[in-house]
């Protein structure tokens, strides 16, 4: 089938999240099983400035707020599509540097409205067959309320592809005011509680439920949990609606990136495949942390043997956005007592909020031995936190799917999380039967508070303590099915529809 793909980011050319994951690597599976798929993004200045070989292939003159903009198709290449991406390209709404949604104190852009709308109009154009091509879309996948006017706008056309709207993150449901709203011209038979209409504004992300043939979540789990009040974001009346229209498929990770045979990024390459060769992998991930724990300077300088050391000394990480989503508040109330009572240390990358920035910041001076703390982002750092570590702590509030408890497993480090969304879906308890019959491949907690989170890791630890029970443990994590392959099999079963 021909699928066109449209979405906000796409790794590697922009990425603030798992969603510019998924837009990377899901298309590239169902490309391996023979679909013909195409993406579009818009052309903000890092992806111009990431691609090469640009071209024209047409224009068209599309609406904004008191403005009509000259919108420009560009076709540019990349090595895994191909010529088969295209960018939406509006120098006066996407030529911007950093982050595609927010300046860089933080806030959203005022005229975000005005931006996606018209990126996704362009999208709609572009849904009736590229410009200077045969190539015509059977399916449009959006993704994200960046895109949830591009189902509403191919509405309004005939003969239409089919259309199918995934849901990342409820929580950001790009909600705007009544002006937005009329200013951008929208159809006024939309401004109702039956189509866009949402709280006395009107919601993208609802637009995107309503108008396409199809939605889908990134979790089974997930997919029930916001038909409910409590996670639902007040939605949940609009998901019940969609019946069998909702969906939730599991998310997988690609693992020509996410691979600790092969990675790059990392010190010593290891995996479960040695030890069916004889070799053992356990000696390799050990060189991961040790190399880690120097480069972050946790490191214990006076012991004569590291190797012996770095074994017997716990080493936990976390990697993500530091807001209350992730239950950060939760790993910095529980921390100092972990500190206190264990020999436990710890590396956490992210970014975010700045009172968490803040608290950890006091953290790491406070415990300069024990506790690394890197503001922002690093690729680098990222994979050798998932190779070197021994535990992954994801104490999430919520988590639609969830990438890293992924990547931590095929890393043959055991997470540490709570129960719910994705992590429900893909981790099982090391419980002492999940144990004994060798399904264990992490840590549930049930309670969302800091003593259930500590608890769960001191479980952790007292397992690590035994390390025999403790490798097939993380034996069991490395040899699980966590690739694109079964999932974009059901995205296929899904188009067929």
């Amino acid at each position: 089938m021909n699928i066109l793909f449209a979405a906000s980011e796409a790794f590697p050319f922009i990425k603030t999240g798992g969603l510019g994951d998924v837009v990377h690597s899901l298309p590239v599976a169902l490309g391996k099983l023979g679909d013909d798929v195409r993406l579009v993004l818009p052309a903000y200045r890092d992806v111009l400035a990431a691609v090469d070989s640009i071209k024209e292939v047409g224009y068209r003159d599309l609406p904004g707020i008191g403005v009509t903009h000259r919108v420009r198709i560009l076709r540019a290449h990349q090595e895994e599509l191909g010529d088969y991406l295209y960018l939406i390209d509006v120098p006066t709404l996407f030529d911007r540097p950093g982050n595609p949604y927010v300046h860089s104190d933080g806030f959203n852009w005022p005229d975000n409205a005005e931006r996606f709308t018209v990126f996704s109009r362009a999208v709609a154009y572009l849904a009736k067959g590229v410009p200077g091509s045969h190539w015509i879309p059977d399916v449009v996948h959006c993704h994200d309320w960046q895109t949830g006017m591009v189902p509403a706008f191919i509405s309004m056309t005939y003969p239409r592809p089919k259309t199918v709207f995934t849901i990342h993150n409820l929580a950001y449901d790009g909600h705007f005011s009544h002006d937005d709203f009329t200013s951008l011209a929208l159809p006024p038979e939309w401004w109702s509680l039956n189509y866009v209409e949402f709280y006395g504004g009107f919601s993208m992300l609802k637009a995107g439920m309503i108008f396409s043939d199809h939605v889908t979540t990134v979790s089974p789990t997930y997919a029930r949990e916001i038909c409910t009040p409590e996670f639902g974001y007040r939605f949940e009346g609009v998901l019940n609606h969609l019946g069998d229209k909702l969906v939730g498929i599991l998310n997988g990770i690609d693992l020509d990136i996410w691979n600790p045979m092969t990675d790059s990024h990392i010190f010593k390459n290891y995996g479960y495949q040695e030890k069916t060769a004889g070799k053992s992998w356990v000696k390799n991930k050990l060189i991961n942390k040790i190399n880690l724990l120097k480069n972050t300077g946790l490191a214990d300088n006076e012991s004569e043997n590291s190797s012996a050391s770095a074994k017997s000394m716990p080493l936990l990480g976390f990697i993500g956005r530091l807001v209350e989503q992730k239950g950060v508040d939760l790993i910095m109330a529980m921390l100092p007592r972990l500190f206190e009572t264990t020999d436990v240390k710890m590396v956490i990358l992210g970014s975010g909020h700045m009172h968490y920035e803040t608290g950890l910041k006091a953290l790491a001076e406070q415990y300069p031995t024990r506790l690394h703390f890197h503001i922002g982002y690093s690729e680098d750092l990222a994979h050798q936190i998932e190779a070197g570590c021994d535990m992954f702590i994801m104490p999430s509030r919520f988590e639609p799917c969830g990438l890293n408890q992924m990547y931590s497993l095929h890393y043959g480090t055991p997470p540490v999380v709570s129960f719910t969304g994705g992590l429900a879906d893909t981790v099982t308890d090391a419980t002492p039967m999940a144990v004994e019959d060798k399904t264990a491949n992490g840590f549930v907690f049930y309670d969302l508070n800091a003593d259930a989170l500590l608890a769960a890791i001191n479980r952790a630890l007292e397992l690590y303590r035994k390390p025999k029970q403790w490798q097939q443990v993380c034996e069991t994590a490395m040899q699980q099915e966590l690739g694109w392959e079964a999932s974009a099999k059901k995205y296929q079963e899904l188009y067929m529809q």
